[in-house]
Formats: structure tokens, sequence, C-alpha cells
């Protein structure tokens, strides 16, 4: 029937709506945050890139442990950093997250973040300054350091004297979590004065290993002028222009992967120009520089920047955020259900922080939103029994009908009018549970939370698809099936769980839909198998209770006699 055929296609397009708009708004409507521009002969052009002691020339790939002995270090040691500090060029370049394993083996490494340059994964941040005539630190400065371990307890001072009036200083501290704090001073003992303007950056040898897609944003990033800027990828800055600017008051800009992020944080309401560019080779850089100060004779300046690097834990984030960092749970790519998913995720955290295990919290939550949808479903299965009673008098209706389209229609919608049944109010539900199934997916798929989280039994990780395969005979046979064929136990259950479902609904009177909602359960289980496991716990869930409720109210509710007097 045509009404059958517009709620099917009106589905569809609410799910492509729903799940194609982050890559419409980004690709039609990019976030507003001009590149920074100045006036130069009567013409506005591009802010020209800082200076860069970011870069460094050419180099052999070589083993790190061997690099990291190259060079004078001080130890980082915190709770959840662990790592050093290069002195020769006063980089970060050596940061390794305890808490994190690479893998789900128990003998896997702690993930390592940064590295430094003349390794595989190059990967660091440092501090500097530049100034027109000034003889600044460079990449091959060796600074003096005091203090002999950067702790939450006790800073380190990096100090070099360049010979010619002025001394410069970093002051570094760092708190429990990834935040290391950086008070650049410049003193200046001179004839004359100095004008100095800080920068600093951060340097990665190659683009992240995880995939940038639609829903999840990998590569540059940054908050400029109280919006997130996630326009800005690797692909863009190869294909040109390479570098993007952006001046802004207060901000961040930094690099994020699914799970990390390195990001350099202004103080305050600082005015900073913050620039993403390609680099030689195939390095990207992305850069802050502050405003220049003219130091007198006799005078020093200080100028305060933060450096985060670490995990993406949405309470750490939003703590500093609360403590003065502009939008910094942005750095998750949460999208555009971020006010609808902030609650689910919250929700979703408390039942695992209570229950201690991430698969029960999720079947938990599962139970939390149809509770809440409870009234709403209770309408749609009612209007689907009473279709269910009124199918005998629809079929009647088409059998005599059959060779007068219009009449038909006429005839089915005073039927529909007489027994007081809507063939749409059964969508309702569908549409409410689109966008509550895609905040789902955004949490699973992007919260660090559920990394590596087990369930029960070989379900060793609900972010990542399950890995028992059906073809390969759960792992007995040696080889991998391709990800359109990885069929799991988890997918097969839901195929299984939505044809038990589609088979309480009313029989559709058209048999090429009947066909459609027969195959639909098969497609989805292929469809579905590459997704995360928490994912498919949560349908699979979410397929039984409808069951469930399907079952009870057709006992609760027995056919109606429009159905008894057809028979």
């Amino acid at each position: 029937m045509d009404d059958k055929k517009n709620i099917i296609l009106a589905v569809l397009l609410t799910a492509a709506i729903l799940f194609g708009w982050p890559y419409i708004s980004n690709r039609f409507f990019p976030a507003a945050n001009p590149p920074a521009t100045k006036i130069e002969g009567g013409k506005t052009v591009p802010v020209a890139a800082p200076g860069t002691g970011a870069a460094d020339g050419p180099v052999t790939i070589r083993d790190r442990a061997l690099v990291l002995k190259d060079s004078p270090r001080i130890a980082i040691r915190t709770p959840k950093l662990t790592g050093s500090i290069n002195l020769k060029g006063a980089r970060i370049d050596d940061i390794v997250l305890p808490t994190y394993k690479d893998t789900i083996d128990k003998n896997s490494p702690s993930v390592r973040l940064y590295s430094p340059s003349g390794t595989q994964d190059a990967y660091f941040a440092g501090f500097g300054w530049q100034g027109e005539g000034l003889k600044a630190p460079t990449k091959d400065t060796v600074w003096t350091a005091q203090g002999s371990e950067l702790t939450p307890t006790s800073p380190v001072t990096l100090t070099w004297n360049n010979g010619v009036g002025q001394i410069f200083e970093i002051r570094l501290s760092v708190d429990e979590n990834y935040m290391i704090t950086a008070a650049q001073k410049v003193s200046n003992s001179g004839a004359g004065a100095v004008g100095v303007q800080l920068y600093d950056y951060i340097t990665r040898l190659n683009a992240s290993k995880d995939p940038d897609t639609w829903t999840i944003h990998v590569g540059p990033m940054g908050v400029f002028n109280g919006a997130a800027n996630y326009d800005v990828n690797y692909k863009d800055l190869e294909k040109g222009p390479s570098s993007q600017s952006f001046q802004s008051t207060g901000g961040w800009i930094g690099f994020t992967d699914k799970y990390w992020l390195s990001a350099l944080v202004p103080n305050g309401n600082t005015a900073f120009t913050g620039q993403m560019r390609k680099g030689d080779g195939t390095r990207f850089h992305t850069e802050v520089t502050l405003a220049p100060v003219m130091l007198a004779p006799g005078k020093a300046a200080t100028q305060t920047i933060r450096l985060f690097v670490g995990a993406k834990e949405v309470k750490t984030l939003q703590a500093y955020e609360r403590a003065g960092v502009p939008l910094f749970d942005r750095a998750i790519d949460w999208g555009w259900f971020y006010w609808f998913e902030q609650p689910i995720f919250a929700l979703l955290h408390w039942l695992f922080e209570t229950l201690g295990n991430f698969g029960v919290a999720i079947i938990c939550l599962t139970f939390c939103v149809r509770a809440l949808m409870f009234p709403v479903a209770q309408r749609q299965f009612a209007s689907m029994a009473a279709m269910r009673a009124v199918q005998p008098k629809m079929k009647a209706l088409q059998e005599q009908y059959k060779d007068d389209k219009q009449q038909l229609q006429q005839k089915m919608m005073e039927l529909y009018k007489q027994e007081k049944v809507n063939p749409l109010a059964g969508c309702l539900p569908i549409f409410i549970q689109i966008p509550i199934f895609f905040a789902l997916y955004k949490v699973l798929q992007l919260t660090i939370e559920m990394r590596h989280q087990p369930f029960v039994l070989w379900i060793k990780d609900l972010s990542a698809p399950d890995p028992a395969h059906i073809l390969n005979l759960f792992g007995y046979l040696d080889f991998t099936p391709p990800a359109f064929l990885g069929i799991g136990v988890l997918a097969l259950l839901l195929g299984i769980s939505m044809y038990f479902q589609f088979k309480l609904n009313p029989a559709q009177m058209d048999p090429m839909q009947q066909q459609i909602f027969s195959i639909m359960p098969w497609m989805m289980m292929f469809i579905m198998a590459p997704f995360a496991a928490g994912l498919l716990v949560y349908w699979i869930t979410n397929n039984c209770l409808s069951m469930a409720q399907q079952w009870w109210l057709y006992r609760k509710h027995p056919v109606p006699a429009a159905a008894v007097a057809t028979k």
C-alpha cells in the first residue's frame, strides 16, 4: 500500500538525515572560524607562518631507546604520565600513559603518545621564542635544569643564557592528570630594548593511525573564539593550502586522535594566533603564537601556556573546562547530538561505576530507555494490534477494489476512521529511537571509558566488534573473514531477535513489502556485524524488551470484535 511505502520512505529519509547530518554540516556549513589575516599593500592577506623552531631537517629513523639516550633528560612521573623532558631543545617528547594498554593482551605495553624526533612515530611538543634580531634558543640549544624530576609536587625550571644579555627560563609544573603548565620568562639585562614573541608547537611525524570518518574527527583541531573547529584534517593540509591560521581570544589548538589528545592552551583569555600546517615530508604542526613584547633593559616578562597530553576522559576534560579551558570536552567529536549524548553518557557511566560491568550497564541503560518510552511504545503496539485486527477487512477491500486504486484508497481511509486506527501511529517510536540509537552509537564509539571493557565469556572489549566469527568456527580455522562476512554470535542473535520481532508485527498486505521486511533482519545482521559489540548488546536487549512488551499487550488486549466479524 502507498501508506506503508510512505512510512518506509519516511523512516529511511529520517535515518539518512540523522546519520548524514555531520557530513552535510561540515561540508556545506563549516564552523565560522575565519583564518587570520592582515592588511598589506592595501590588500587582505593571510598571516604568515611564525618562525619555526619546530621544524627538524631530514632524519634517519632509529631505535627509540638509542634516541632517548642521546640527550640529557629530566624524568616525568605522575599517576597518569611517565616519560621525560629533552633538555636539548626544551622538548617534551617522551610520554607514556601507564593506565592504558595498547591491546587487551595482559602483556601489552602501555600506550605511548609522544616519541622523540628521529623515531618511527615521532610526536612531541616544544616551547620557544622568536624576535627580529633576538638570539633565541633553537632546537639544538641545551638547557640547564633545576630539579631532578617533574612530578605533581616538584616543578622543574629550565634555564638558558644567550650570552648577549637575555636569560630564558621555562618553569614546568604538572598536575595529577594530563596538564603540564609552562611559565616562560625572558629577562633582559642587555644595554638596549629587545622584542620577544612566545611561540609553542606540537609536531607529529605522521598522520594518526585512527581513521578520520564522517562520525569521528581525527587530526588538527581547536577551539577559536568560542567555537570548536573540526574542519581541517590531514588530507586538507596535504592537498593545500598547506597551512590554516586562526586568530582567537581564548581557546586551544592541537591534534586529536580517537581516544587521545595533545593540545596547547594559552592562559585565560589570552589573544593568540593558532596555526595548523603541513611541514616537510610527512610532518604536521600545530602552533601557538602570542603577541610580541618589547623588553626594556632591566625588565622581564613571563607568559604562561599549558600543554594537555593524554586520554580524552570525559570527566577529566569537563573538569578542565570548569577550570577555564573553553569547550575542552569538544575534543571528543560528539557531533550534532551533543545535548543528547551527554546525559546518555552520564547515565551509562554512572551505571558502570555502580555495577562494575560495562555490558551489564548497557543492558540496564536499555531498560531505562525502554521505561522512559513505555507510554509511547504502548501507543505503537496498540496501533499495531489494531492494524493486525483489521487486516482481514483490509484484505477483503484489496480483493474487491484491486482494479480501482483510487477507490481502494478511499475505502481504506474510511476503514481506518471507522475502526479508529492510524497506520502512522506506529512510526513515532521509530523516529524517537533513531536519535537515541545514534547518540548511543557515538557514545560507545568515542568515549575511552568503554575502551577495552569486557562483558562476559569471549567478549573482552565492548568497543571492538564481536571476535567470535562463525565463518572461521570461532577461531579454530586459521583465517579472518572480511569485515562484511565477519558474522559473530552477537550479530546472529541480532538477526534472530529482529526476525521474531517482525513476526509479531502485522503482516504486510503488499507482497513486495512483505519480502522487504522478511529479509531486513538478515541484512541488518551483516550491516551491524562490524560495529562495536556494545552497540549490538544494546540492540539485542532492546529487541527482546520490545517482543516482551508486544506479547504482553496482545495478551492483555485480545483481538477486537472488528476482526471476529470478518471470520
